[in-house]
């Protein structure tokens, strides 16, 4: 790689403190001593704007498997949540796990590539299916 083609030591330094999450944009330009106006050519440089494209798919890659590793642990203490003593916790753990689909959580989404998962799709619930689930999940276990 030719020298016009690597990162300045300014430039490499901004994208590092933008990936360590310890102050924000504004706040790194000041650091670093970048004015707004030089930092919009960064990004319109194919160079700067890739690297930095690589990193974030990066980060979003390393949040994707914290998720993933954490997914079963959270599943398990969400389904220890609906059995509360407290009602409005309760019902908000129902609702929690009725909203993962919505929220594209389930694991039988497409992958990075494109292509989709062997798992089969989950299928949506009906409003009266999930209100008798929520239901059933709140319902105190005394009676």
């Amino acid at each position: 790689m030719s020298a016009s083609k690597r990162l300045t030591k300014k430039q490499t330094a901004v994208m590092e403190d933008l990936f360590a999450g310890e102050l924000n944009e504004s706040a790194i330009l000041r650091k670093h001593e970048v004015k707004p106006r030089e930092y919009e050519r960064w990004l319109a440089n194919e160079r700067f704007a890739e690297q930095l494209e690589q990193r974030i798919a990066a980060a979003l890659r390393r949040g994707r498997m914290t998720l993933a590793r954490n997914a079963s642990n959270a599943a398990t203490k969400l389904i220890e949540l609906t059995r509360s003593d407290k009602g409005e916790t309760a019902r908000k753990a129902c609702l929690d796990i009725l909203g993962l689909q919505d929220a594209g959580l389930n694991l039988a989404e497409s992958t990075d590539s494109g292509r989709s998962s062997a798992l089969p799709a989950p299928r949506c619930l009906s409003p009266e299916a999930a209100s008798r689930l929520l239901a059933a999940l709140a319902k105190d276990d005394s009676q």
